[in-house]
């Protein structure tokens, strides 16, 4: 798979509400946004980078070549977000990721990638650490996007849920619990600070 064929999308649309209503993608983490991070490593592994976002687009805006807006009103979840990109698609592939992930594997695309050549009925690809999936940092192709709209227009909004409609290839990252180590709360800070030296070293 050439990197030429996938688009990476960066989730930053949700609502911040275990932070109080601000915006996670935009806190900053060594001076710099959270989504900062996440777009440097996600970029070199994709032909062109998105955005999910529902508020601050224009700032959003300079770190991608496209700010996507959920089409479900009302912050209804990341997979909105995810259905909103595969509507308007145009590379084979979408490779995803939450905005507040700054260690984002250098690898992450190539080993999803190579887990889906060798599981040809598997639906998509998924990241995990050893001890639980995130489901979030997936690399799914664009014909799911008519499946992810039934789930929704069916009111289905859990992630999980929706996996578990699907045969994921789940790829498990060694260190995965600190590649995909992410904000929920502003003391998290203090544990993601590391990552502007480690960010993407060690996932095999």
């Amino acid at each position: 798979m050439n990197a030429n064929d996938v688009t990476g999308l960066i989730l930053a649309g949700g609502a911040g509400r275990r932070m109080g209503g601000r915006d996670k993608g935009l806190v900053e983490l060594n001076g710099r946004p959270l989504v900062a991070w996440t777009a440097a490593a996600l970029r070199p592994q994709a032909g062109r980078l998105w955005i999910s976002a529902n508020r601050n687009t224009e700032r959003y805006a300079s770190l991608a070549e496209r700010v996507i807006v959920d089409r479900l009103a009302g912050y209804q979840g990341p997979l909105a977000g995810i259905a909103a990109a595969l509507a308007v698609l145009q590379t084979p592939w979408l490779l995803t990721s939450p905005c507040d992930t700054p260690r984002l594997p250098a690898d992450l695309g190539a080993r999803l990638a190579s887990a889906l050549t060798a599981n040809p009925t598997a639906d998509l690809a998924i990241a995990a650490d050893c001890e639980r999936r995130h489901p979030l940092h997936a690399l799914l192709p664009a014909h799911l996007a008519a499946r992810l709209e039934a789930y929704l227009s069916g009111g289905g909004r859990s992630v999980r849920g929706w996996l578990d409609l699907l045969n994921p290839a789940v790829v498990t990252f060694n260190d995965g619990a600190r590649a995909f180590a992410n904000l929920n709360s502003l003391e998290d800070l203090a544990i993601l600070t590391p990552a502007a030296s480690g960010r993407g070293q060690g996932s095999r």
